[in-house]
């Protein structure tokens, strides 16, 4: 028990960077009874499978559960997985696990890895951006956060989500635990609490039998999404800011790009 705790514990101190790209909120359950414990790990992986991370407080700038648009501070430990364990006294109550991360930093020494990110996340202009600037194309760096949600549903789920002041976040305008939702799934994309209109959203939805499939949709003038679900299957929406970083310049290993990525996860009842 000890050896594995130290192994998860070395696995989680990690950088972000050194494994693959997506980090969400994964809830051992999304639909639960009033009494039942939340319990949510931290997921970092590709194509919506990962390894679990634990909670660290070196990493962490925010973690909450927003209730009717009140949060409520969660506090675990340092080491603690799930990271997300805690019991609240409510019932039939949409909740929305609210996460922040610190900024961390992720080293390109090869051009081509930079080429395929920029590419895979709908930054068309990036290549050439950073030729105009005269950046390394040899070794340079990205800093990067996390701007994670989650919703659970206590009890028959009722309530909306609702803004949480992140740098950038999906903001629910459907609620797929509710009576009567109808397999059209609506977001709000927001930026520094401003809709980010004509923005790549990639979306991951695993079916019963743990297949994932994988598509990619834009959000509209307005900065909202309309995408089809399905019953039965988990969903991570994925978006993705890349901008130039604060004092960029052309020295090797210089920190030239900043991400911001907005995640957030959900069930679609049977």
């Amino acid at each position: 028990m000890i050896a594995h705790r130290l192994f998860s514990l070395l696995l989680c101190a990690l950088p972000l960077g050194a494994q693959a790209h997506e980090y969400w909120i994964e809830p051992l359950s999304y639909q639960l009874d009033a009494g039942d414990r939340i319990q949510a790990h931290f997921k970092n992986g590709e194509d919506f499978k990962g390894n679990s991370q634990s909670f660290f407080d070196r990493s962490s700038t925010r973690f909450d559960i927003l209730i009717d648009g009140t949060p409520v501070p969660v506090t675990p430990r340092s080491g603690d997985s799930p990271a997300l364990d805690i019991a609240l006294p409510v019932e039939d109550k949409l909740l929305s696990v609210v996460h922040e991360t610190t900024t961390s930093t992720v080293t390109y020494r090869e051009w081509a890895k930079f080429q395929k990110f920029a590419a895979h996340k709908n930054f068309p202009n990036a290549e050439a951006d950073h030729i105009a600037a005269g950046w390394s194309q040899v070794k340079f760096r990205e800093i990067y956060s996390r701007h994670i949600k989650a919703l659970i549903a206590v009890g028959n789920g009722a309530g909306n989500d609702s803004g949480a002041g992140l740098k950038t976040e999906f903001v629910a305008l459907s609620n797929p635990y509710a009576d009567g939702f109808d397999g059209t799934m609506e977001v709000m994309l927001y930026l520094n609490g401003a809709p980010r209109p004509d923005a790549q959203v990639e979306v991951f939805a695993r079916a019963p039998d743990d297949s994932v499939d994988i598509t990619l949709h834009r959000t509209d003038a307005d900065g909202k999404a309309v995408i089809p679900v399905s019953a039965g299957h988990e969903y991570l929406f994925d978006s993705v800011v890349l901008h130039p970083a604060a004092d960029a310049s052309a020295e090797e290993n210089a920190i030239v790009w900043q991400t911001y990525w907005a995640a957030l996860t959900f069930a679609v009842p049977e």
